[in-house]
């Protein structure tokens, strides 16, 4: 009978203890997953300029993924800011960053000059990633394409 006692004892002590390991780990897992990074591009971009002035931005990067793109106070006339959101924003959304640096977007007619102030914002935002991975494949592109621009002269 003590014999019963104690194997049970043991058994129970040990599923707890496989129990508690497992809890730990999904824990770790979930805390390591999850990364957000909201890019402010005032200041790293104050020189680009659409028709009226900058597009300041807040480009916010879960995980590598671009979710969301926030236009903030600007001086580009609302309509044709509308028009340049409502056609470049939606084309990073969903993407990862690498995917994103090498996207050519299209831009909105009749709001060219703000279209592109957009694009260059993002482009400047996304620089700014801390990610190893995408520094890494930005830095390979910058020295290639150097190289090819020599040989092009």
């Amino acid at each position: 009978m003590k014999k019963t006692i104690i194997i049970a004892a043991i058994m129970l002590l040990i599923a707890g203890t496989a129990s508690l390991d497992a809890r730990t780990k999904k824990k770790a897992t979930s805390k390591k997953a999850s990364t957000t990074q909201v890019i402010y591009t005032g200041d790293i971009a104050n020189k680009v300029i659409g028709y009226n002035g900058t597009t300041p931005l807040n480009i916010t990067v879960k995980n590598g993924v671009i979710e969301n793109i926030e236009v903030l106070q600007n001086q580009e006339s609302p309509g044709y800011l509308k028009r340049a959101k409502d056609k470049v924003l939606p084309q990073y959304i969903g993407k990862t960053v690498a995917e994103a640096k090498k996207l050519k977007p299209d831009i909105a007619t009749g709001a060219t000059y703000t279209s592109e102030a957009l694009i260059k914002n993002i482009q400047m935002g996304l620089d700014q990633v801390k990610s190893s991975s995408s520094k890494k494949a930005t830095t390979k592109k910058k020295s290639s394409a150097k190289k090819g621009a020599r040989k092009r002269h």
